[in-house]
């Protein structure tokens, strides 16, 4: 597979400033392997246990980001090494970051997850809901965690104007939250929003970290 050919074909298309994350979870190392020798150093995972795995034998130089729902009792497991946190979704699970971090001795960055998305089955905080948690200001008191910005899912649809309503929406609460609480915290800069079928949308409503798996990798 010509990863590099499919990687540039991607992120020639990026503006200055938006990153791919290429989407490895249920790939082989090997196909991890080929996409580095291509070029890409961030890679997702979504699943605790493959990604310890992957991590382990990869070279040391990759980000790993955690892009899938994290239950708190795995947060320990990736504290150690995890670049990113896409998918804060709940006050608890942003406590439990912090506790584990706080052990680890890091600072690890974190994206709160939005639910603008139609189906039901999206987690996150609707944007009121993240609103209120921000206002409410118990994530001020956490050192080991630093908010890094917002990440969403669109809902599963051909509307493209749908799509690009709701990632409109995400953004304009980043843009929002960033002036009332992050104004002048230079790290709150991330919009990851955009898979393989939308990042083109996306990308054209302020993402800064596009998720891609099957336009790399193919089906799983």
């Amino acid at each position: 597979m010509d990863y590099e050919l499919k990687i540039r074909s991607i992120t020639s298309q990026l503006p200055e400033g938006t990153r791919l994350v290429a989407v490895s979870k249920f790939h082989p190392t090997e196909a991890v392997r080929g996409a580095y020798d291509a070029g890409c150093r961030i890679f997702g995972e979504s699943h605790v246990q493959e990604l310890r795995e992957k991590q382990q034998i990869m070279p040391e130089d990759i980000e790993w980001h955690f892009i899938g729902h994290l239950q708190t009792n795995k947060v320990k497991y990736i504290a150690p090494f995890v670049s990113l946190i896409h998918a804060i979704d709940t006050p608890h699970l942003l406590r439990e970051v912090e506790k584990q971090a706080a052990k680890c001795g890091r600072v690890i960055p974190c994206l709160l997850q939005l639910h603008v998305a139609q189906e039901e089955t999206k987690f996150g905080f609707t944007p009121d809901e993240c609103m209120e948690f921000l206002s409410e200001g118990e994530w001020r008191q956490m050192p080991h965690v630093r908010l890094s910005g917002i990440m969403c899912m669109a809902t599963n649809t051909d509307d493209e104007e749908q799509i690009r309503g709701e990632f409109r929406r995400a953004h304009d609460f980043f843009l929002k939250a960033k002036e009332m609480f992050f104004a002048d915290t230079d790290s709150f800069c991330e919009c990851s929003y955009g898979m393989s079928d939308d990042w083109k949308i996306a990308v054209s409503e302020g993402s800064t970290l596009i998720r891609v798996g099957t336009a790399i990798f193919g089906p799983r």
